[in-house]
């Protein structure tokens, strides 16, 4: 998929988030809730030659995506030892799987009363 596309596609989601927010964190377009809580930040080629994004995860989720589909997902450097999750962009995307790697990662950082907003 085209950088374009899926940061297009990546923004959409994100932004249709209660009180998402995006502004560049580190050189590249980042969400927040509430322009505070940062959940997701797209990797344009940031740190290696794969495009994909990171994110906010609940606990055992990354090892038990990057350790079943390491074709997908990945451990982000800086943020994985927090228990983020990467995710490929550059590869045959599920876009419902991403959906739903997306709607964890704000509830994961969303207070109580915006998360309970996401279905």
């Amino acid at each position: 998929m085209a950088r374009v596309d899926a940061l297009e596609r990546l923004r959409e989601l994100c932004l249709g988030l209660p009180e998402a927010t995006e502004r560049p964190s580190h050189g590249e377009p980042a969400w927040f809730v509430r322009d505070k809580k940062l959940f997701v930040m797209f990797a344009d080629h940031h740190h290696d030659d794969r495009l994909a994004f990171w994110c906010a995860a609940p606990p055992g989720v990354q090892e038990a995506l990057a350790g079943s589909e390491p074709e997908r997902y990945f451990r982000p450097p800086y943020v994985g030892h927090r228990g983020w999750l990467g995710v490929y962009l550059d590869v045959d995307v599920d876009w419902d799987a991403v959906t739903e790697v997306v709607r964890d990662a704000y509830r994961q950082v969303a207070p109580k009363r915006l998360a309970a907003q996401v279905e």
